[in-house]
């Protein structure tokens, strides 16, 4: 990468440095489709109950799906061998997991909440002619059902109509069958494990960590954020 980004991250209760990583990592397994009416149900909720919008991503009632989801541990176990795979051992069973629903996503970074973690990605929905795209490593990689992917929170990420050069609302308007869903897990990003598959360096500006409060992404010395429709990386403020 031609810039040097960097995030400060919650460890306990200090503040620490690390790199933010470029590697996306990324597949597909083998999962059953999620029962039709649970789909519908899921449909209702997001029009009804979360009212997204065009670029907004929410959580679902995970506890709820799991009842009326047969098919809810064959994800987890397919989820599992993937990850296994790549070197992470039993890392997925102890993170955190959430159900979510996205109508698109604007380009943004989660390093300001989840600094101190990896996102691991299992979509559910069918192919909708949407990608997810990573501005700053090139990666864009289709969604469909069984989609997964691992990818360091600070880097930024959209999900985008396959073909756009960027985000527009247009693409998620009303009427427009647009919606994924997917499970994600938190993989601590100072698992050992996971800071070896995204190639992670720690403590790398420990003086600047010191004197912050709250987690940020940095750009070349100075705190950044994302443009929402572009994606490119611009001063924070």
């Amino acid at each position: 990468m031609s810039h040097r980004l960097t995030s400060y991250f919650w460890n306990s209760t200090a503040l620490r440095s690390r790199s933010v990583s470029d590697i996306v990592l990324s597949g597909t397994v083998d999962v059953p489709q999620p029962p039709a009416r649970l789909m519908a149900d899921w449909e209702r909720d997001i029009a009804e109950t979360l009212f997204l919008e065009p670029g907004d991503v929410e959580p679902l009632p995970l506890a709820r799906a799991r009842m009326r989801w047969p098919d809810h541990k064959r994800c987890v176990q397919a989820m599992s061998e993937w990850t296994e795979a790549l070197g992470l051992k039993d890392v997925l069973a102890s993170s955190d997991i959430a159900l979510m629903a996205c109508r698109g996503a604007r380009y943004h970074h989660d390093g300001e909440q989840y600094g101190s973690a990896a996102f691991c990605n299992l979509f559910v929905s069918e192919d909708k002619g949407l990608d997810v795209h990573f501005p700053g490593t090139g990666h864009r990689i289709p969604l469909a059902r069984g989609t997964v992917l691992m990818f360091d929170t600070a880097q930024p990420h959209a999900v985008i109509r396959r073909g756009a050069s960027g985000f527009d609302a247009e693409d998620f308007a009303a009427g427009r069958d647009c919606s994924q869903l997917f499970l994600t897990w938190e993989l601590p990003i100072d698992n050992a494990d996971v800071a070896r598959a995204l190639r992670i360096e720690f403590d790398i500006d420990p003086s600047t960590a010191s004197r912050l409060n709250d987690e940020q992404v940095w750009l070349d010395g100075a705190r950044a954020s994302v443009c929402p429709e572009s994606g490119r990386w611009r001063a924070a403020g």
